[in-house]
Formats: C-alpha cells, structure tokens, sequence
C-alpha cells in the first residue's frame, strides 16, 4: 500500500516532528544545538517558512511553523536535515543515517490550537524532567516570548500579537498561558495528528481543508489509538 503524502498546505500552521533514528541522540554538545538552529534560520528565511516556535530536545525537535508556498516545507526540511546529518556524522566521526525516516506534520486550526500548541512544545522538557519551568531551558522558543532575549530565528503568529497591547502584556500573558498547561485531551491530540498526519480542528476546518487538497485530510474510519511517545 502507498505511504500517504504529507499534508501540507500554504498558510496554515504546521506542527512538526523530526526524530532521531532508534531514539538516538542527535545532539551532543551545545554547539550542536545552535548548528541546527543557524541551519534552520538560513533555510526558513531561504524557503519562505515562519518559524513560531520550536524546541530542541536530546533527541527529536519540535517546529511549529507556517509554509508560504506548497513546496517550502518539504524543501527547508531536507535542506536542513540533509546538511545536519553531515555536520554530525563529520563531528561526531560517524557515518549512517540520524533521522527515523521522514519528519512528521500535519496543519493545525490555528484560532483552536496554535496557543496550545504552542505551550505543548514549551512544555516538553518539563514532562521529560529535565527542568521545572519552561523558561529553564535554554534550547527552545520560550525565552523569545517571555522577554528573556531576542531570538532571530522566530516570526510571531497575529495570534500572539492579540495577547496583550503591550510587549509587557503580551510577556506576562504567554507566561501564564504556558504556567498553566494544556489538558491531557489537547496533549493526546497534538501528538497523535502529528504523528498520524491528519488535521487537528473542528469539523468545519477539516471541512474547509478537504476541498483545498485531493490528500484525506483525516483517517475514513475509526482505528486503534497510538499510545503518544514522551514527545
């Protein structure tokens, strides 16, 4: 049976997921972790991709981000992963594959589950223990919101601009957004479409997604849940 396509669309927030191979790390120094975001500023930039948030774990990545074209997604992904693998295998003296297969993504309705989505990813080092506040780790887009430095590599969604009139506002707003969590229900929900690669909304947006692409947009009939990874 033929793998089904990613679904991707110009326009609409993308929620991405890039693993390593076997669960392998794919970071070993902090340079590492900055390579990888140089590489994804430059192709993000090159590819018309916004990059709204992001965070990078021991191994695997998370990007929430919003293509311009139909082809920018794919195209910044196999820059960056193409050029990392290199860039590891050289650092590390190894050879072989990095990444288990090809990322995963799929749209999201950005009025219901962008904020979410975002607070999932800042999030994810709290749930692995790694730290007890989101703005303890350096290696993600919190610290862009909450004020803490500039980080060049993110493109704000209007959606964040709402949040307060004030950069203050907006801030003290994310913050709380991210201290007070997401439910179990959005954090199911976010992995599995990821994972699955079906479209996470409400009826109508799903409705309104299938007439803009020939690819199913969700599963045709019920199917045994996925039990979500730490992700």
């Amino acid at each position: 049976m033929a793998r089904l396509s990613r679904l991707t669309l110009p326009g609409y927030p993308h929620h991405v997921i890039q693993r390593g191979n076997n669960g392998q790390a794919i970071f070993a120094s902090a340079a590492d972790y900055q390579t990888l975001l140089d590489l994804l500023d430059e192709n993000a930039r090159k590819f018309a991709v916004d990059i709204h948030a992001y965070v990078l774990m021991s191994n695997h990545f998370h990007l929430l981000v919003t293509p311009q074209t139909l082809e920018a997604l794919p195209q910044m992904m196999q820059a960056v992963g193409r050029r990392y693998v290199r860039y590891f295998n050289d650092s590390q003296k190894r050879s072989g594959t990095l990444w288990e297969g090809r990322y995963k993504s799929t749209l999201i309705q950005a009025d219901r589950y962008l904020l979410a989505c975002m607070a999932y990813i800042d999030l994810n080092p709290v749930r692995a223990g790694l730290v007890a506040q989101a703005r303890d780790y350096r290696w993600s887009s919190h610290g862009h919101y909450t004020g803490q430095h500039i980080d060049k590599l993110i493109t704000p969604h209007p959606l964040v601009w709402a949040l307060g009139n004030t950069p203050f506002a907006r801030e003290a707003a994310y913050a709380e957004l991210v201290q007070s969590g997401i439910s179990p229900v959005q954090q199911v929900a976010l992995t599995d479409s990821a994972l699955r690669g079906w479209a996470l909304g409400d009826t109508d947006f799903v409705a309104d997604l299938q007439k803009r692409t020939e690819r199913r947009v969700t599963k045709s009939t019920a199917g045994r849940p996925v039990s979500p990874k730490k992700l």
